[in-house]
């Protein structure tokens, strides 16, 4: 993404490095279950983490976030691309490979009841992951999920009951000690908080910024709240029809965003102060299928600065300014919004 010297991998310096990465669905029908089209659910996507920071990603529905993340943990395997992980590419590893490296990677998911096995205690969700690698086992496994539970801020008395005994934001924290289990260097978190109340969220917000600054680890994650984005992040990347379309510092993409689509969502965030004024840009029409994508830039047909350029040439995701990047052919600046 950077201009780099000749010869030099582009994902020397970064804990994680995602390249050409794309992921296609077949689509089957008829007798013989004949491929008759595919989903381009992730197209082409290019971007870096580094330790310790928040990489947040925003994108209605269907933009492909949650396949991004699953192709990063390698739950799917992409159709092109590669993701490289503290210096290896994981798209080249072995089942067994991949088992370890997955101890430095964990994903929590977006609705914390769904992923807890409702027949299982806590002590043993919690402790599921150590059984697993041989780290822990009878005195031992107990006290290090005391410990865990005791980092986000629950019990021992909570050790032995079933995961509908709890609140949801309970059961997010319970993820979240699962996940905490292997002493992982990173974590994907798919929408943690969007089903739970403003309240919780906002409880379960402050446990993952002081986890980070206790544990000094690395988030990716994802939501569609621009204000919970705001809050936690660092960088933010911007992904529209399953591309990429802006990456660039949390402050500098909601006070100059560059991209089109992104000033058309910030916009649209609510001020809590009644007097405020914001300038409003209404989006017209619907997200494109990614089962047929529009030709050129995939947000053209709801764009406002669109040109026949835009149409017939797809624009290529580059850096305008240090550290700022974007797919688009007529970036935004503040007299042209």
């Amino acid at each position: 993404m950077n201009p780099e010297e000749k010869g030099k991998d582009k994902a020397e310096g970064h804990l994680l490095y995602g390249e050409g990465l794309e992921k296609t669905f077949p689509i089957r029908g008829g007798v013989f279950s004949t491929i008759r089209g595919e989903i381009r659910a992730v197209d082409n996507v290019e971007f870096f983490v580094d330790k310790g920071e928040t990489l947040g990603i925003v994108g209605e529905s269907g933009c492909g976030k949650t396949t991004l993340a699953r192709l990063i943990m390698r739950l799917v395997k992409p159709t092109a691309g590669r993701v490289v992980f503290m210096g290896g590419d994981m798209t080249k590893y072995s089942s067994r490979v991949l088992r370890e490296a997955r101890k430095n990677m964990q994903m929590v998911f977006q609705d914390p009841l769904s992923s807890l096995d409702p027949r299982m205690t806590i002590k043993n969700i919690v402790g599921e992951p150590l059984v697993s690698y041989g780290l822990a086992r009878g005195e031992d496994l107990t006290r290090q999920v005391l410990e865990l539970l005791e980092i986000v801020g629950l019990k021992k008395e909570h050790l032995n009951r079933f995961p509908h005994e709890f609140s949801g934001g309970q059961r997010q924290r319970i993820n979240v000690a699962r996940a905490l289990a292997l002493k992982p260097t990173m974590l994907i978190l798919d929408e943690p908080t969007s089903a739970l109340d403003v309240s919780v969220q906002a409880q379960v917000l402050n446990l993952l910024m002081e986890l980070q600054s206790t544990l000094g680890l690395t988030y990716i994650f994802i939501t569609h709240n621009l204000n919970v984005i705001f809050h936690i992040s660092d960088r933010v990347a911007v992904m529209y029809a399953g591309k990429l379309m802006e990456l660039a510092p949390t402050e500098k993409l909601f006070t100059q965003p560059a991209l089109p689509y992104s000033f058309a969502l910030l916009s649209a965030v609510p001020i809590a102060d009644p007097q405020a004024k914001r300038e409003r840009r209404m989006l017209t029409g619907e997200v494109p299928s990614p089962l047929n994508p529009p030709s050129g830039c995939r947000f053209h047909p709801r764009c406002w600065k669109a040109t026949q350029k835009c149409v017939d040439v797809e624009p290529t995701f580059r850096e305008i300014a240090p550290e700022r990047f974007v797919a688009c052919h007529y970036p935004l600046t503040e007299d042209s919004k």
